[in-house]
């Protein structure tokens, strides 16, 4: 498979190997939310952002499996160095009660394993001035290590914001404000208070703003004289800075700044969830380092290829025992990969590239956007990128006429679409993908 001349092809999807695979795969698997009936072949070619299903399809796949695939399929900065090395089993060990070494010195191992990685991200934290690290295994682990550590530090409530996702476990649970169905039934961690997530400025001034005593309404709660909560008890607040599940929601710049002076009035903790938005995808290494807003802890995943809390030393609990996991800085070939994804943003000088096709698709969106009356939003930063339409019906006709074009895309929020091109896509992708999603749209009435 040639990247540069490469298209899709489709003949149908799913075509009847893929329809046997899912009725096989579903004869043992419990609900959850799949998507497609695509199946990836992974012996069949790939590269970049394309692949083959098992019915021989070629598809243009512009999820990156929700940003846990930053590079895409095949790329050679991480494929190439992982042939290096002879494999061994086992390739995951009980990472907090034994170390892992590849040989050599620790500060130049020829096989980066879990301290190379906890090393790297100290450094991408470093204007932060974080210098801890705690390794797991997901982001929703990431995220549950993140409130363990703020709460270890004082206080029991929190605030999340309107149509965030933070994750799957019962404590990131507790945080979500995207969908009724994430938490139904469910327990929670009490004292978490939710508030609205400005993204527009019209948002900020309606929702976010207020006459009272703090200016806006997490102030107007926390203050002295007339508020309702006891800045003393309040833990953590927790932001995505592009929400992802809530519908690829950038966060208004002022509600940062507000954010960053609640941070410094009133002690409280940030909490930075860039699961999906972090190691470049948003032209930044992290999508809080476009804000004026200063985090404590900060949580990776997905593309990372394992879960990281990263905080200061101050925000750790000093007992031993007060964090632990089996695999957590155990995944030996995970971490290898995370800390090669790294290299190669560092070393191709992706963020740069990200820029530049982000704002490439962006214009080609906001040019369909102002033709079409099925598109009423284009948002998002590099390329983490969404369409808005003005139905959740013609949101999902356009997914499915994408997929019969041969292009991968997902929804978000209600009635949003997401792009979430490889990092490293080239100029000719991001057009064949815009002019894939142009005729879906188009298709679905659009």
């Amino acid at each position: 498979m040639d990247r540069e001349t490469v298209e899709p092809q489709v003949d149908r999807v799913p075509g009847e190997h893929a329809e046997r695979w899912v009725e096989y795969h579903h004869a043992n698997a419990a609900p959850s939310t799949y998507v497609y009936e695509f199946v990836w072949d992974v012996q069949e070619p790939a590269i970049g952002p394309f692949c083959t299903d098992v019915d021989g399809n070629v598809l243009m796949d512009f999820t990156s499996h929700v940003a846990a695939a930053p590079l895409g399929y095949n790329n050679p900065l991480i494929l190439d160095r992982l042939r290096e090395f002879d494999l061994v089993d086992p390739l995951k060990i009980a990472g907090q009660d034994f170390y892992v070494s590849g040989g050599g010195s620790p500060d130049d191992s020829e096989f980066p394993g879990p301290t190379q990685l906890m090393d790297r991200l100290v450094d991408l934290t470093s204007h932060y001035d974080m210098d801890r690290v705690f390794l797991s295994n997901s982001g929703a682990e990431a995220v549950e290590n993140a409130i363990k550590i703020c709460y270890a530090s004082g206080g029991h409530r929190a605030f999340t914001f309107d149509g965030a996702f933070h994750g799957r476990t019962l404590g990131a649970l507790s945080l979500n404000r995207s969908k009724a169905v994430h938490r139904k039934g469910y327990p929670e961690v009490p004292g978490v208070v939710s508030v609205p997530f400005p993204s527009t400025q019209a948002e900020y001034d309606q929702q976010w703003c207020t006459d009272g005593p703090g200016g806006n309404v997490v102030a107007d709660r926390l203050d002295p004289d007339r508020g309702v909560i006891d800045p003393d008890e309040v833990a953590f607040l927790i932001i995505e800075p592009i929400q992802g599940e809530g519908g690829y929601r950038v966060a208004h710049e002022d509600f940062a700044r507000d954010l960053e002076n609640i941070r410094e009035r009133f002690d409280v903790e940030i909490v930075a969830d860039e699961i999906q938005s972090g190691l470049g995808r948003t032209g930044e290494i992290w999508g809080i380092d476009h804000l004026e807003l200063t985090p404590d802890v900060i949580t990776s995943g997905k593309g990372l290829r394992v879960g990281a809390t990263i905080s200061r030393s101050d925000v750790f609990p000093e007992e031993t025992g007060r964090l632990s996991s089996t695999w957590g800085a155990g995944d030996v070939v995970a971490s290898m990969q995370g800390v090669l994804t790294i290299d190669a943003i560092r070393e191709a000088n992706l963020l740069e590239n990200v820029r530049e096709r982000g704002r490439q698709f962006r214009e080609r969106l906001e040019t369909a956007a102002a033709e079409s009356e099925a598109l009423v939003d284009v948002r998002g930063r590099g390329l983490m990128l969404a369409v808005e339409f003005d139905t959740k019906a013609r949101r999902q006709d356009a997914i499915a006429a994408a997929l019969q074009r041969g292009l991968l895309t997902l929804g978000c929020g209600y009635k949003t679409l997401r792009l979430l091109p490889p990092l490293d896509v080239t100029e000719r992708e991001i057009e064949l993908g815009a002019d894939l999603l142009c005729e879906a749209v188009a298709d679905a009435g659009g």
